[in-house]
């Protein structure tokens, strides 16, 4: 049974020996494991139960350790790395022949980053190998925010977690893909799409890719909990940049609800207190349970670090069915809905 704690050093003996390893970083919780190893990568997919064709980041500590696995360092790399690094963004990139392809789901390019967490540079700093290491959950589950998340689930699979209290972010990073000819956006992430385009100016966007995801997030249906989710209101007529599956028509209706799910197993999930009164009075006086995001509208950052905590608030209270609204079509609002549409992607 795994334990936690902020023994960086025995984190890092751990991680030598080839075992797994949660790790704190700003965004969610890692499951970390030798990058170069491919036994301990393998690891990592047997643990999460994580299909082979979903490529994982390696994690290093800085833009120079990122340059040794990489066999192309643009100028491009160098600039967002200066304005983002330590921090939430990704950068996709051709990688070296000892890169293992196991990491990269065998696709010519590797994901990296430097996490901004101290504990996790103090170990990448401590170690000679970058660390691959995707949200440490089991595969399609809400990503961890804390220790405790990853001991509720993967307690018997993994030998510590290095507990850095809860992730400041909440949402994983932003991934950019360097490798075509016009930067990517692969992943909508804790950086927003403005911020980029501010320090490299205008990326093209592909956000969704069901086969052979070039990066991690990319499938349609990702971080869902247990109970269904069910969007109040399209998420195309709100915000027209996501492409969804819903019905521009698509509305749903409280009584079939009601025959399905019996009241005190439902819930409405708000972005905002403001945006709660996009719900009627009857479905507010019929449905027990209420949630919001932020108080403060728009907050982006405190909704983004409260929604995978939120979802899986909804598992421990089992609850059966969330009807929800969107976030603002902006800023971090534009990956808090990614996230919210992926994990209402349910089978």
């Amino acid at each position: 049974m795994a334990k936690f704690g902020k023994d960086v050093e025995w984190a890092a003996s751990l991680l030598r020996s080839g075992k797994l390893v949660g790790i704190p970083t700003e965004t969610v919780y890692g499951l970390a494991a030798h990058g170069l190893d491919e036994a301990a990568v393998a690891a990592i997919f047997e643990a999460k139960q994580r299909p082979h064709f979903d490529p994982l980041i390696l994690h290093v500590p800085s833009a120079s350790h990122a340059q040794h696995y990489v066999a192309t360092w643009p100028k491009t790399a160098q600039t967002l790395a200066d304005a983002f690094w330590p921090g939430p963004l990704t950068l996709v990139l051709p990688k070296k022949n000892t890169v293992p392809d196991l990491v990269t789901s065998a696709q010519p390019t590797v994901a990296i980053r430097v996490p901004n967490h101290p504990l996790t540079l103090q170990l990448l700093n401590l170690l000679d190998f970058p660390l691959a290491a995707p949200s440490a959950n089991p595969f399609g589950y809400v990503s961890p925010t804390s220790a405790q998340h990853v001991l509720n689930q993967l307690e018997n699979k993994i030998d510590y977690v290095l507990d850095g209290g809860p992730c400041e972010k909440g949402l994983e990073s932003t991934i950019i893909d360097l490798s075509t000819p016009i930067p990517t956006l692969l992943r909508l992430g804790s950086i927003p799409i403005n911020e980029i385009e501010k320090v490299i100016g205008p990326i093209q966007i592909k956000v969704n890719q069901n086969s052979n995801p070039s990066a991690p997030g990319m499938l349609d249906q990702h971080y869902s909990p247990y109970c269904k989710l069910i969007p109040f209101q399209p998420l195309n007529s709100l915000n027209a940049e996501q492409p969804t599956q819903q019905s521009d028509q698509y509305t749903p209706v409280l009584s079939d609800i009601l025959q399905q799910f019996p009241a005190e197993s439902i819930a409405l999930l708000s972005y905002s207190s403001q945006d709660f009164q996009q719900f009627p009075l009857q479905w507010q006086s019929a449905i027990p349970h209420h949630f919001v995001l932020t108080n403060s509208h728009p907050d982006f950052a405190h909704a983004a670090s409260n929604l995978f905590k939120t979802l899986r608030n909804f598992d421990e209270q089992q609850l059966k069915c969330v009807i929800f609204t969107w976030a603002p079509k902006e800023n971090l609002g534009l990956a808090i809905n990614d996230r919210l549409q992926r994990a209402a992607a349910k089978r």
